[in-house]
């Protein structure tokens, strides 16, 4: 998809932050928010609803699937978007399954004590020579980075480590302090003061190596150069040594402070397991493809320490295959559970809005996700305490070190926008399931977070950018099939009974993945809406029956069928034009879905019933027709090459497209509109030669009738050229290909 706008798709009303615009459309009346909409004058609203236009649903359509995450998209990993090309591209929603009860419902259970999964550093205090010797064991790094940091630390006597928390840097540096033979160790408290450094290290002490772990500093409690300059002189009197471990976001003043990078995860589950009772089994468990899947995830180094304990306890029998599986995802909900803990000590709550924002956006633009984090950081502030003016920092903490903290990164990748693809700068966590398990605990396991959620995703519905509104859809979506009464009460239903077009399509699309990742009773609810007497709950249902439809075709078209009958029968002498536009774009989009035989022959079994549903399926049809290859002005037209293949194998498409063809030529209300198509159609073939053959192909099975015939050698000895100029020649050649009648 090229993200090129059509005339009557949304207009965005605010800058494309994040390089995702918006397809035109008037612009809509402001604020959009439910609560200013509620306070702006009576007659704001039916005014906004005058000038708004829908998107069309072909276009709807094209959004969906350009910005839909990675784990709902037709071309990641796992499809929910459906299996089906017509003329080469995508298009259509059929029915995959991209997360199973594992990841979506209740939380894992491991029935396995896993010690030291989450163990603290040691307090102030000796460290045992055992517990160095059992770590030596099992420590694995790369040694021309041990040998370069141990000649620094036997040279300054003071070492500064940078890094992440649970990377192996209070291993590292107990190992330096060992290697030096700097023993005993002593582990002193990490809220030991900067400028009260030097004062841990009296004479009488036998310890000759410090470690300080996470040393805690503030903007006005720095770590500075006069620090450990003190701190060197006590040590060097008593030939000690002393490693510092510090964050990212450590406070420090001129201190050479060296990175630490951790050990790739396969080299450090290779030693513990070497270091197990059994190390002849090292080789068949790394083999096990759990464990190939495990390494793959980017998982913390304390996670694959406590990987090995679980592999070295399958290996003697007493853990079982699904427990070495599932603990991937363990791991997974066990970090989650420390983001949102309650400590902001550990994680701020600027940057717990940021790890919602990324599981909304994940895989999006970086600018877009912050951008956005910062808002819903400011509901959360107006949550914690009304009475306080929300707060955001104009100038935060750096993308690398924020990314970090989410255990995600940074890459470079094409953004489709309506000026075409822009390459962007995105964020993803490295674990694609991250956004699933973090949604369904924000919802589930923080209740109180719920009002600025869904503050925050109401904003993010009536967004100008249809990046913006599909992930607000996509996340709805995780809710619905977390606890599926409560988003629809509400998220769903508030937006689905919405006077703004814009917001019935978010709940048309929530509703879309919700049944694509496997929430159940979705079908009930569009059968129900679509029966039902609300105008707005049965044009939400029309839209979702053309996105999901061709997983149940027949269904679909049933409940179509009904929707056409009832709209002709309450006011037959004055038919809502726009509901049966509706039913027809709908019929048009699952004409072009993987489903499109089964539909195709649903429209010849049924057109000829009444003429409420002859009327759906011709208008359907023809509007299918107008569809081309990547909505180019010139390109190939999809039925049209679906009727191409379709003719050499003898398939029923081969019967059933020049049927309707005939059958809208005929009828009064659709001719118009079916020659208009024609004509398109012949000047694409004027430039492509394999639609002229195509179009040479179909254009004498239209011909049954003198009358028939008429009709189409009128339109190709008559119609214009491009810019008022003669026929094009391929009309003459096409003429050729009529029978006589």
């Amino acid at each position: 998809m090229n993200g090129r706008p059509e005339p009557d798709s949304p207009r965005p009303t605010t800058a494309s932050a994040g390089g995702a615009a918006a397809a035109p459309e008037p612009k809509p009346a402001e604020p959009a928010a439910d609560e200013a909409q509620q306070a702006a004058p009576a007659a704001a609203a039916p005014a906004a609803e005058e000038r708004e236009q829908p998107q069309t649903a072909w276009s709807a359509r094209r959004d969906l699937i350009d910005h839909s995450p990675r784990t709902m998209n037709f071309n990641g990993g796992s499809p929910s978007f459906g299996g089906g090309l017509v003329g080469g591209n995508q298009h259509g929603v059929s029915g995959g399954r991209v997360t199973g009860d594992v990841i979506m419902g209740t939380k894992t259970e491991i029935h396995y004590a896993i010690a030291g999964y989450s163990a603290p550093a040691s307090a102030s205090g000796e460290i045992p020579r055992t517990t160095l010797d059992r770590l030596a064991a099992t420590f694995a790094a790369d040694e021309e980075v041990m040998a370069d940091l141990l000649e620094r630390l036997r040279r300054d006597r003071v070492l500064v480590l940078s890094g992440a928390r649970f990377t192996g840097r209070r291993t590292a540096a107990l190992m330096l302090l060992r290697r030096l033979a700097a023993a005993p160790v002593r582990a002193l408290v990490s809220d030991t003061g900067p400028s009260s450094l030097a004062e841990q290290f009296a004479t009488e002490e036998q310890a000759r190596g410090y470690v300080l772990c996470d040393l805690a500093t503030r903007r006005d409690r720095p770590l500075r150069e006069p620090h450990l300059l003190a701190a060197k002189d006590r040590l060097a009197e008593r030939n000690a040594y002393l490693v510092v471990t510090v964050g990212p976001t450590a406070v420090l003043e001129d201190v050479p402070a060296v990175e630490w990078r951790p050990p790739v995860a396969a080299d450090v589950l290779r030693a513990h397991l070497d270091a197990g009772p059994d190390p002849q089994a090292t080789a068949k468990l790394l083999d096990l493809p759990a464990v190939t899947e495990f390494l793959e995830r980017g998982h913390q180094l304390r996670e694959v320490a406590a990987f090995a304990q679980l592999l070295t306890g399958h290996a003697a029998g007493s853990v079982t295959e699904d427990d070495v599986s599932q603990f991937s995802l363990l791991s997974l909900e066990h970090q989650v559970q420390e983001w949102f803990e309650e400590d902001e000590s550990a994680v701020h709550l600027r940057d717990k809005a940021f790890l919602v924002a990324l599981a909304a956006f994940d895989g999006g633009p970086y600018a877009l996700t912050a951008e956005l984090s910062d808002l819903l950081y400011r509901f959360l502030q107006e949550t914690e305490n009304p009475a306080r003016v929300p707060e955001v920092p104009v100038f935060g903490t750096h993308i690398g070190k924020r990314l970090r903290l989410a255990r995600a990164e940074r890459f470079e990748d094409d953004e489709h926008t309506e000026w075409g693809l822009v390459l962007q700068q995105k964020a993803r966590f490295r674990d694609e399931r991250a956004s699933l398990v973090l949604l369904r605990e924000l919802w589930t396991g923080h209740p109180s977070a719920r009002p600025a959620l869904i503050k925050w995703l109401r904003q993010l519905a009536d967004d100008g950018r249809p990046l913006v509104r599909t992930r607000a859809a996509s996340t709805v979506a995780i809710l619905a099939r977390t606890d599926l009464p409560s988003a629809m009460a509400l998220v769903i239903e508030p937006w689905a009974t919405s006077q703004r077009f814009r917001q019935r399509l978010v709940a048309v699309n929530s509703l879309t993945f919700a049944h694509l990742i496997g929430t159940p009773n979705i079908p009930r609810i569009l059968d129900a809406w679509c029966e039902g007497d609300d105008a707005r709950l049965r044009w939400v249902a029309v839209r979702s029956y053309g996105l999901i439809g061709p997983e149940r075709p027949a269904e679909a078209m049933a409940a179509l069928r009904g929707a056409v009958r009832r709209l002709y029968d309450d006011k037959p002498d004055d038919l809502d034009e726009a509901m049966a536009g509706e039913l027809a774009e709908a019929v048009e989009l699952l004409l072009l879905s993987p489903a499109s035989d089964q539909v195709l022959a649903e429209l010849r079994e049924h057109l000829d019933r009444d003429r409420a549903v002859h009327d759906l399926a011709l208008a359907g049809f023809v509007n299918a027709c107008r569809r081309k290859e990547d909505d180019a002005r010139y390109g190939t037209p999809l039925v049209l090459a679906w009727y191409a293949r379709a003719v050499p194998g003898g398939d029923t498409a081969a019967r059933g497209i020049p049927h309707l063809w005939r059958a809208a030529l005929a009828d009064p209300r659709a001719t118009r509109h079916a020659l208009d198509v024609l004509r398109d159609w012949i000047l694409i073939a004027d430039r492509a030669t394999a639609t002229e053959w195509a179009l040479a192909a179909l254009l004498p099975t239209l011909v049954t009738t003198p009358a028939e015939h008429q009709r189409l050698s009128h339109l190709l000895r008559t119609m214009p050229g491009e810019d008022g100029n003669p026929p094009p020649p391929v009309a003459a050649r096409l003429l050729t290909t009529l029978p006589t009648r």
